[in-house]
């Protein structure tokens, strides 16, 4: 990449993410995760904006900065911790954006797609947790699964499936292979 301003965005989260004390595959966690999340919008949205490249690279961004055990055990302390994560990552990487040279438009686009403001109503933010759901699935689903009771496993899978938009769930059927009953799962989320 040149000196562009998507260059200079990109360089700006890995550089915060390389300052991930912990590690996945000898590297710094959050920046492999952001790579990963980059090669699954190439994959799944080869043509997408800047604004949605970028808030893939920085869905992550810093996230080892505010401890899930800061907040309350269960499920509403979990997405307080969630929601609360989204907002810190958006306005992360809108400030890289600005740095990089972007203007208002594009620095609001991808505030919204990382807060998850109108998932499946606005494409774009549906086509972040498009990708996330995938880079889920193929990096991630696997080591986790070893350590949910199936039971529970097949239910994560129903969740993460109902995040996906329709065409997002026929390709993950059709390029991972699943077990029985979480291909179902998935294939069943527009039931639920």
């Amino acid at each position: 990449m040149n000196d562009t301003p998507l260059a200079r965005a990109f360089a700006a989260i890995d550089a915060a993410n390389a300052a991930d004390p912990r590690q996945e595959d000898g590297q710094p966690a959050e920046l492999l995760y952001g790579q990963r999340m980059t090669a699954e919008q190439q994959h799944l949205f080869p043509d997408a904006t800047d604004p949605l490249r970028i808030a893939c690279r920085g869905q992550h961004i810093e996230r080892w900065m505010l401890s899930r055990s800061a907040y309350p055990e269960g499920r509403e302390g979990y997405l307080t911790w969630r929601r609360d994560q989204g907002r810190r990552h958006a306005e992360r990487v809108m400030q890289i954006m600005r740095a990089a040279g972007y203007g208002d438009d594009d620095v609001a686009a991808a505030g919204r797609m990382l807060r998850k403001e109108g998932i499946k109503r606005d494409p774009q933010v549906q086509a972040l947790e498009d990708v996330a759901c995938f880079t889920f699935i193929r990096h991630y689903l696997g080591d986790f699964a070893t350590t949910q009771d199936p039971d529970a496993l097949v239910r994560i899978v129903a969740k993460t499936a109902r995040k996906m938009s329709a065409d997002a769930r026929a390709r993950a059927l059709a390029e991972f292979a699943m077990p029985d009953q979480l291909a179902a799962a998935v294939r069943t989320a527009d039931a639920a």
